[in-house]
């Protein structure tokens, strides 16, 4: 195999993450208007931690995505 194709398939693999962290957060989000339908009066106490989960989840797309891209340019 050549080594080309080895970054090309390495940073595929790699990107594979942003699969999971996009679920992610379509679950946290689908959790926060769940809730914010069941208690409407408990929207301020659940908006600051709804974007906590929001940052650690997007953090491990954005994570997935710079190995990726260290794959295919850097090694």
């Amino acid at each position: 195999m050549e080594v080309e194709a080895a970054k090309m398939i390495g940073a595929g693999l790699a990107a594979v993450g942003m699969i999971g962290a996009g679920i992610g957060v379509g679950n946290v989000w689908a959790s926060y208007f769940q809730a914010i339908a069941r208690n409407p009066a408990a929207k301020k106490e659940i908006g600051a931690s709804i974007w906590v989960g929001f940052a650690v989840t997007e953090a491990i797309a954005l994570f997935a995505l710079l190995i990726g891209l260290m794959v295919m340019f850097i090694f």
